[in-house]
């Protein structure tokens, strides 16, 4: 099966209101464009560095998403083009997304990461850190438009059903709170499946679609 094939079988079990994030991490531009000339044009990165050099080679209508982990001093780098940032997982990294946002002249889209899995490993806010970043104002250059969160890696699907159904919750607790919330990025290729039924409507896909990670 070619890319285009993947990609054609897994758009089909996706409901139309959920949005595709292609996850090209440690994929090259040619295995990209192949995604991209069957019409995808949302792409997620996790390396800041791979994420900038593939902007640059790229076409410019492709919408780059940070999925990985960022580290503060590596925002300014993503700041002048990058689309939404899933991965915002304390209070300091936001406030440095709205500081390169101010320098570039950009409102950024941000998710919030909650850390929901069993594994201490997983990045993420608490419930009182998110409390916190909710009742934040003044940040002008960032947009908060929804939450992100990754599943315990097993194969208890009922353990991955519980983690994303409380995701769902906060998510909709968050949008009594703040108007503009309406990303629930959950769900990846193991488990977009679940992650839909449990409410998300933005899922993040890279092995369904490119196959097997190409690890140096």
């Amino acid at each position: 099966m070619t890319i285009s094939d993947n990609l054609k079988m897994v758009r089909s079990r996706l409901p139309d209101h959920v949005e595709l994030v292609a996850v090209s991490k440690t994929k090259s531009n040619q295995e990209i464009m192949q995604a991209y000339d069957a019409g995808q044009r949302v792409f997620g990165e996790n390396k800041v560095q791979e994420l900038v050099r593939k902007q640059e080679e790229l076409p410019n209508d492709i919408e780059w998403h940070m999925i990985g982990h960022l580290q503060r001093n590596k925002v300014k780098y993503l700041a002048p083009f990058v689309t939404l940032i899933h991965g915002v997982d304390s209070l300091k990294l936001l406030r440095e997304i709205d500081k390169q946002g101010k320098k570039y002249q950009r409102v950024i889209p941000c998710l919030l990461q909650m850390h929901i899995a069993m594994e201490s490993s997983k990045f993420g806010l608490n419930r009182e850190e998110l409390d916190e970043i909710l009742e934040l104002d003044g940040l002008e250059h960032v947009k908060l438009v929804g939450l992100m969160g990754m599943a315990t890696f097993t194969p208890d699907m009922e353990q991955v059903r519980k983690e994303f159904a409380f995701l769902s919750s906060l998510f909709e607790y968050c949008k009594t709170r703040r108007p503009g919330f309406s990303i629930l990025s959950m769900g990846m290729s193991g488990d977009y499946e679940i992650a839909i039924e449990q409410g998300s409507n933005m899922v993040r896909i890279g092995s369904a679609i490119f196959g097997a990670r190409n690890y140096p």
